[in-house]
């Protein structure tokens, strides 16, 4: 049993563990290197399915030979159209052994966001999860000549389809079993003749401004990159990983697939995404990176079952996260745990918390990662006390990745820690902007130099947009982006990102937008949590029929009401939310308002909202 004062566990790992500076060759080393170990598993209709590395590499030769038999050439760009799979990996790795570009596109673009991402990119071959994506596909394919095929990795309800341009995933295996006989050695040329400044992955930012901007990284932004994340977040080839955030999306794509091929760590994909909280119990992640919605959730369901829970379960829970608060906080403070509250977390974790930990599945968890987003310190405090150090990172798809992170053995809350050995970080000393520079950042925006040139200063210095502060121990923390600052009609600049966390720290609220810019006050739109609100009404009988009327419900008014007062009473008066908005439409990430990581869009839902925004000035 490990405790939470021994950090033993997370030490950073320096030495190079697998060889290679592009990321075919170190794909390769490592299937040489670990041959019949497991890498990968998947669940399939509820049996879980395991490639081993020489199975992983049979696929990835077999769909590169594939793709060579199609024409694709070097430097060519293939795009993944697709849901967090296995195939995803055996196609990125593939188009990448084949000396091409790979670009990921969200699975819940839109068929004309498709048709962009696919034309900016110059894709030539486009990999589609199942019939769904390939329809989007096929709307827009007449728009997109350089498409030449279409490959379907899912043919179920596709039997009949008889489409020159179409194939299956299957088809092209075989395709490619027999080019790599009568050209046995051509994909290893291509292996070796990428150069490590190559362009490897394009990287689309989510687009809250404007249409989405391709970044552009090289095999060695990758490799470099993803050896320095291991001497900030060590992980070993024992080590067990889920994979279920988007792999087009930067942090999945190095946090998961490319950090667990170089340290050999197991990588697990979940059945789909409703299905995560169920397999996380069943995979027991030794390591778990996620971002705050989902630790947020986690959280909530916690405190949704205690609320069911008897007065003894109750008392037996309040008297056991106390006792772990007290560690955390000794343990946050650099101090010594006495040896009498050693034996109490002991007792309280045996009796109680080990079970809370078993119910979220991070019983076995060395630590967890948290980023994408800005976390409640509450949030990552309440971790702690389970007895799981929540190590937080920053960056972005243009650092690839992360740039800052917390060191498991100086944990403090709040903020995104010092900056990660493999880059510099400094603030702007005229903005207080966070700059970046290292060889992680990125090649630049596809297609867009001016874009570019505005991102990256002529002495390498990369502009976040982030605004921050730095503590005399190096340790950063983000006050905002540039952009959202509010400054009331009274002058007083105001940080909604401390605000906004602090109510998604409410197991009844999702995300949140506080207004205020030029205005008298503060209002927020509050998009609530649809499980936990509807629950909250069952159980006090609170009547409606649909998402629309259970935010109108006045019970439901007056339960984010008091979550509103709780967060108020945090801060100055000036600062507090007067007025609140409940968006009353259930909303996905099909929707314009939410990035593809479930983020609301803050200009968006400011403009489209702006007649509520005006009711609640009395405008």
């Amino acid at each position: 049993m490990t405790y939470l004062w021994d950090l033993s566990h997370i030490q950073p790992q320096t030495r190079i563990v697998l060889d290679g500076d592009t990321i075919p060759a170190m794909f390769w080393n490592g299937v040489k290197a670990r041959g019949d170990t497991v890498w990968l598993r998947q669940k399939d209709f509820g049996i879980w399915r395991s490639w081993t590395w020489n199975q992983t590499g049979e696929a990835v030769r077999e769909i590169a030979h594939g793709l060579m038999a199609l024409g694709f050439q070097p430097r060519e760009t293939a795009s993944i159209l697709s849901n967090t799979t296995i195939d995803w990996v055996l196609c990125d790795l593939a188009v990448l052994c084949a000396g091409g570009v790979s670009n990921g596109i969200y699975p819940t673009d839109a068929a004309e966001q498709v048709q962009y991402l696919c034309e900016d990119s110059r894709t030539t071959v486009l990999f589609v999860e199942d019939d769904e994506q390939l329809d989007k596909t096929l709307e827009v394919r007449e728009r997109l000549p350089l498409l030449r095929k279409i490959v379907v990795s899912d043919m179920d309800g596709l039997r009949e389809l008889d489409d020159p341009q179409v194939m299956s995933l299957q088809a092209l295996r075989e395709l490619g079993r027999e080019h790599l006989r009568v050209h046995p050695d051509e994909m290893a040329a291509r292996v070796a003749a990428v150069r490590p400044d190559d362009l490897a992955i394009l990287v689309y930012t989510s687009g809250t401004t404007g249409k989405p901007k391709g970044a552009m990284h090289s095999h060695h932004g990758l490799v470099y990159t993803v050896r320095g994340y291991n001497a900030i977040l060590p992980r070993y080839d024992s080590d067990e990983c889920m994979c279920f955030l988007p792999l087009c999306h930067i942090a999945e794509r190095m946090g998961g697939e490319y950090f667990s091929l170089y340290t050999g760590a197991r990588l697990n994909f979940v059945e789909n995404p409703e299905t995560v909280p169920e397999n996380v119990r069943e995979i027991a992640p030794t390591v778990f990176t996620a971002v705050p919605r989902v630790w947020e959730k986690f959280y909530s369901g916690v405190m949704i079952a205690l609320k069911e829970a008897s007065r003894l379960q109750q008392a037996a829970y309040g008297w056991a996260i106390g006792v772990g608060q007290q560690v955390a906080d000794r343990v946050m403070a650099g101090q010594t745990v006495p040896g009498s509250l050693k034996l109490r977390f002991r007792l309280a974790r045996l009796l109680v918390l080990d079970n809370v930990r078993k119910l979220i599945g991070i019983h076995r968890s060395r630590f967890l990662v948290t980023g994408a987003a800005p976390i409640s310190p509450d949030l990552v405090r309440w971790y702690l006390a389970l007895g799981v150090p929540m190590l937080e990172v920053w960056g972005m798809t243009e650092t690839c990745g992360a740039s800052t992170g917390i060191p498991a053995q100086r944990i403090k809350p709040g903020s995104i820690g010092p900056a990660a050995a493999y880059n510099e970080v400094r603030l702007d000393p005229q903005t207080s902007e966070i700059l970046v520079r290292g060889p992680n950042v990125f090649m630049g925006y596809l297609n867009l130099p001016e874009k570019t040139a505005e991102t990256i200063d002529p002495d390498g210095w990369l502009h976040t947009g982030d605004v921050g502060t730095v503590d005399e121990e190096g340790f950063f923390r983000i006050t905002d982006r540039m952009k959202d600052i509010i400054i009331t009609a009274g002058g007083k600049n105001i940080t909604p990102s401390e605000l906004e966390n602090e109510l998604k720290f409410s197991p009844y609220v999702t995300d949140a937008v506080v207004i205020g810019d030029k205005r008298p006050y503060l209002t927020v739109i509050i998009m609530i949590d649809q499980e936990n609100v509807e629950k909250y009404a069952q159980d006090n009988d609170v009547p409606f029929s649909n998402y629309a009327s259970l935010t109108r419900a006045p019970e439901v008014q007056a339960l984010i009401q008091a979550e509103i007062d709780r967060v108020n009473a945090k801060f100055a008066r000036v600062e507090q939310i007067k007025k609140f908005f409940l968006l009353d439409t259930q909303l996905s990430a099909e929707d314009e308002e939410l990035t593809p990581t479930m983020k609301l869009k803050r200009k968006l839902v400011q403009t489209k909202y702006a007649p509520q925004i005006d009711a609640m000035y009395g405008a």
